[in-house]
């Protein structure tokens, strides 16, 4: 599946320290079932923000640097052609973002051979208030979730485990939880860190067990945690070696709690 080494590796969680475009070049063709990116939004530009109750800026780090439209729709066009070749027929790819980059990526779905399943909005019950007062306060982000276009082969959905957890109802393309809880966030923060629950309900929705999941911007790994907690191997990928030592960190606490459980 990827020939090179491994950052980290134990079971079925894997590390790669890496820039994403030269480590995806060397996965052998459709090996993955489901991708899950949440990918630079590119907003850092010296704004700022509120972060619990505090004025911040929004600048996140050099990955997340403003660039030209023409430049930020080729860059996710470029990664997303990438994922079309490294996953299955029959799998899917999920993709997160804001108003920031969330239309060129659309754009550049369809352009490289992918049809949109679903468009998701994650809307958010403690947004943080919108200090300029010069906008709505921005309360949602939307994943998308893509398909090969490829109408003769049937991409995975569990639409009846999906409505089971729904209270027995179609379950609708709005998703509300709050933002990702402080109990997820004991071994370091990440500027863009999603809510277990939320890929928790991706995974379940588009995978089946001992599946391969595939982040190629993986920060602090909030999916391969969730993979991981639901029996599917995960490969994430980032440049950043101190994201990813959190990612272990987060890794290693879940399983300590494991076994200390198993000992009571």
């Amino acid at each position: 599946m990827y020939p090179g080494k491994f950052y980290y590796e134990e079971n079925s969680f894997k590390l790669i320290n890496n820039d994403t475009f030269d480590t995806l070049n060397n996965f052998e063709e459709k090996c993955i079932d489901m991708i899950f990116a949440d990918p630079p939004y590119f907003l850092s530009n010296n704004g700022i923000t509120c972060n619990a109750g505090k004025m911040v800026s929004v600048n996140k780090g050099n990955w997340d640097k403003a660039l030209s439209v023409k430049d930020k729709h080729e860059f996710n066009k470029k990664w997303i052609r990438e994922c079309y070749r490294v996953l299955k027929d029959e799998g899917t790819i999920w993709i997160s973002g804001t108003l920031h980059n969330i239309y060129s990526i659309g754009m550049a779905l369809e352009e490289e051979g992918f049809k949109i399943i679903n468009n998701i909005t994650w809307q958010k019950t403690n947004p943080p208030p919108n200090l300029a007062c010069k906008t709505f306060t921005h309360s949602t982000e939307t994943i998308l979730w893509a398909r090969k276009d490829l109408p003769k082969i049937k991409y995975k959905f569990n639409y009846d485990l999906m409505k089971r957890l729904n209270n027995n109802k179609q379950m609708k393309d709005v998703w509300t939880t709050s933002l990702t809880k402080p109990s997820e966030k004991k071994q370091g923060k990440h500027p863009t860190q999603k809510p277990l629950e939320i890929l928790e309900r991706i995974i379940l929705a588009s995978t089946e067990e001992n599946d391969f999941i595939l982040d190629p911007f993986c920060g602090s790994s909030t999916t391969g945690i969730a993979a991981n907690k639901l029996n599917r191997n995960f490969i994430g990928i980032d440049n950043s070696q101190e994201y990813l030592d959190l990612s272990i960190r987060r890794y290693e606490q879940i399983h300590e709690f494991r076994n200390n459980k198993k000992n009571d």
